[in-house]
């Protein structure tokens, strides 16, 4: 069996894949990667199914010593992967799949410039299905490695693969700066024009009151209409939901979002922008602009259609053992050749003629 053991988990390495769909009328979240977009990305790179689990690493890590043969890996996201072994020692950058080898320890190194990153593995993570998927949901322990966050001494089983060529990105995707695009309702009119205005015209900055759960944003307090008016008969609710509590703070839930929620919702992000929010470092800027439900609908059309078009642009992966890290740091140019300059050509180097 071809399987990760753990040595170093990191602070909140979890599997996820693209969630569990359908379970909400049970009361149990999406769940899944909070980048659903690097998720596919990660997995094609490694020859993987679109939906495969994967690691959803939080911050750093994790450390684990490769089990088994046959095993690919990428690292979708802002990390960089470090590879040990008898025979080899390199660094691997994001978005760039390698062979493993048994034995051999790999590292997740910090994540940077954004609250997480994925690791891909050719098979997925083969942890048993709970309602129809891999994810954890830590919160029932449901999902993933007994419904937990990954500790020292787990052992991850990865599912078979077939042999497939490694790729990598030749650039890294880049998130737009745009302002994040909402639907507004279905509680909207809970608030004061002006706190509509402001939602809308003002910027926000996310906090560290963050986790897979939600994020909560500072910025101007979004006033609502009358104090009864901060407060509903708790109703269905979903990621990307924003709702406004008493003090006027928003909180955009994400995967792990509950079910329902009595807090009035001024807007709700749209499916395409949601992965581009739950990125945003703490300090980050977030401005919203509101769209029509044809138009988040067409935006959700065009990020699969840039998802796809990202993952035709892979190319082969550079050879097994090259280490791109010393490459790039290196001084490889030690001259420059005008071609229009007969004298930069001596005919003795090339013979006469």
């Amino acid at each position: 069996m071809t399987a990760l053991f753990v040595h170093d988990s990191g602070p909140a390495t979890t599997v996820q894949d693209l969630g569990r769909p359908g379970a909400r009328r049970m009361g149990v979240p999406l769940s899944g990667t909070l980048a659903p977009d690097w998720l596919r990305i990660a997995n094609a790179l490694v020859g993987a199914h679109a939906d495969a689990a994967a690691l959803e690493i939080r911050l750093a890590g994790p450390r684990f010593e490769v089990e088994g043969d046959g095993l690919r890996a990428a690292v979708g996201g802002p990390a960089e992967m470090r590879v040990d072994g008898p025979d080899r020692a390199l660094t691997v950058p994001p978005w760039t799949a390698i062979a493993l080898r048994p034995g051999e320890t790999v590292t997740v190194g910090p994540v940077r410039g954004a609250p997480f990153a994925l690791l891909a593995v050719s098979g997925g993570i083969d942890t048993p299905e709970v309602l129809g998927s891999r994810s954890t949901y830590a919160r029932a322990r449901i999902g993933g490695l007994e419904g937990r966050a990954l500790r020292a001494g787990d052992r991850v089983p990865a599912g078979p693969s077939a042999p497939a060529l490694l790729l990598a990105l030749p650039r890294a995707p880049e998130d737009s700066g745009a302002p994040i695009r909402v639907v507004l309702g279905p509680q909207d009119d809970h608030f004061t024009a002006e706190a509509l205005e402001e939602f809308l015209g003002s910027g926000f900055e996310a906090t560290t009151e963050a986790d897979r759960m939600g994020m909560r944003l500072t910025g101007p307090a979004l006033a609502h209409r009358a104090p009864d008016c901060a407060q509903i008969v708790s109703d269905g609710i979903c990621p990307g939901a924003v709702q406004v509590p008493g003090n006027g703070a928003p909180i955009v839930l994400l995967a792990d979002g509950q079910t329902i929620g009595g807090y009035p919702k001024i807007a709700t992000v749209i499916g395409a922008d949601l992965p581009r929010l739950a990125r945003c470092a703490p300090g980050a800027g977030v401005r919203f602009a509101a769209v029509t439900i044809a138009e988040a609908e067409a935006a959700l059309r065009d990020h699969a259609a840039a998802i796809d078009d990202i993952v035709r642009s892979a190319r082969p992966a550079p050879a097994e053992g090259l280490d791109l890290s010393r490459l790039y740091a290196a001084n490889l140019v030690d001259g420059v050749v005008d071609v229009a300059r007969p004298d930069h050509f001596p005919g003795h180097l090339f013979g006469s003629g």
